[in-house]
Order: C-alpha cells, then structure tokens, then sequence
C-alpha cells in the first residue's frame, strides 16, 4: 500500500476516521444504554464493553490535552498552573472525603480512601499537561536562542 502524501487526501482520511470513531462510540454507548435499561448500572458496569468505553475515553481526553496545550496561543507558566490544580484538586478531594466519612454506614477509612482516589486522579491529568506545557516552554526557549 503507497503512503499517502496529498494533504486533502490525508485530511479527508482524518476525518472519515473521526466519523467512524464517532459512530463506534455512539454504538458503544447505545449497547452500554441498552443493558443500563435491562438490568441497571451493575448489569452495565459487569459488560466488558464498558472497559473498551471508558479506556477509550481516557485515551481520547488525554490526547485532547496534548492538542489544547499546543493550541494555546500564550505560554502558560506551567508551574503556577500545576499548583493551582494541585490545590483545586487537593480541595475536592477533602471535601468528597469528608463527606463520604460522613454518610451512615461509611468510615474515616473509606473517607481517606475515596477523596485519596480522587486526588490521585485528577492529580495524574494535571502532571500530565504540566510537563506538555513545560515541554513547550523548552520548546519556545531553544527557538528564541537560535
């Protein structure tokens, strides 16, 4: 198979890419859909489709953020940024836990672990687009020295 190299073909290639993604996702959720009706949200969660879906939207989301760092059009210090969803996520993750402590038949312990999850996860995003942006500032740098 020849590579190609026209840009129109290669752009139309991308988006007829995009379309099917777009329709496997749609038919994806419609089956998950379908078996939240049947039997709920554990008879859903137990389909192993819903691994493909989630996987597959974390992997979306996380390549998503490789393009807004390189969309935009400012350089963002990237150390203030991460602390800032540091702390934001710090917060949510505190309240979540204590909240969870405090609902009847939940302890400190299921507390601490759920707001621990909880920064864990969303701490693991912003590292992610904090060392894109510090590798853009890099970037930016070696450009202006030339």
């Amino acid at each position: 198979m020849k590579k190609i190299t026209d840009e129109r073909l290669i752009m139309k290639n991308l988006k007829n890419i995009r379309i099917a993604f777009a329709v496997q996702s749609l038919g994806i959720f419609a089956i998950l859909f379908y078996e939240f009706l049947q039997g709920g949200v554990d008879q859903m969660r137990n389909n192993p489709i819903w691994l493909v879906f989630m996987v597959t939207m974390i992997v979306l989301a996380y390549l998503s953020m490789n393009i807004s760092v390189d969309s935009e059009r400012t350089l963002t210090k990237s150390n203030r940024s991460l602390q800032i969803s540091a702390i934001v996520t710090l917060m949510i993750s505190l309240i979540v836990g204590i909240l969870t402590a405090n609902t009847p038949g939940y302890g400190i312990w299921d507390g601490a672990l759920i707001g621990s999850i909880i920064f864990i996860c969303g701490l693991v995003p912003s590292y992610y687009i904090y060392r894109l942006r510090k590798r853009k500032e890099e970037v930016f740098e070696e450009d202006e020295d030339e």
